[in-house]
């Protein structure tokens, strides 16, 4: 592709955009292996204008949009939360969403906004970033493995009415300088 990916902060204005990103990226990663009435049940309880607008307006939370000339292009989504027992931290922040458009899998969107996600939490001083990916997503896995973020338990993650098992990972920080 060639094009430079640069990261800008979501603001309010972006509901509509992120709903459709959200929508079409979750949509083109799991439809594949998942039943298409519990695909279309997490979409519509994940991803409508009105619940991103509503996730925008979290304080806890921070989209970080990627775009190339302008043009979306991939998303991140991270919100300060408690990890789960597995993680023993004062301040985590969770990487609730990051995902890449398609046709920009591959091309470098994921890791400008995995260094994107890691300067925002250094910023917010958190002392990690946990996540949970799909036990079956071997691609995701290993570019968090890339990245040097460890197993440290399972979740249940529900998509639809599908329960299944996340993998929790977690990314430990030094302080920004160290």
């Amino acid at each position: 592709m060639g094009k430079i990916i640069e990261i800008r902060t979501a603001t309010p204005q972006d509901s509509r955009l992120l709903s459709v990103l959200g929508r079409e990226t979750f949509f083109d990663s799991f439809t594949a292996d998942n039943h298409t009435e519990d695909m279309a049940a997490y979409l519509e309880k994940s991803f409508s204008p009105d619940i991103q607008a509503a996730e925008l307006a979290e304080p806890s939370s921070r989209f970080l949009i990627a775009e190339a000339e302008g043009i979306p292009v991939g998303y991140a989504r991270l919100v300060e939360a408690p990890a789960p027992p597995c993680i023993s931290a004062q301040r985590p922040i969770k990487l609730v969403r990051i995902y890449a458009c398609k046709r920009w899998v591959g091309s470098g969107v994921g890791a400008v906004l995995m260094t994107a996600c890691i300067a925002e939490a250094r910023k917010r001083q958190c002392d990690g970033i946990w996540l949970g990916v799909w036990g079956r997503n071997t691609r995701a896995f290993r570019f968090y493995q890339k990245w040097g973020f460890s197993e440290m338990g399972t979740q249940p993650f529900l998509l639809g009415n599908d329960r299944q098992t996340d993998l929790v990972l977690w990314l430990p920080l030094k302080p920004a300088g160290e």
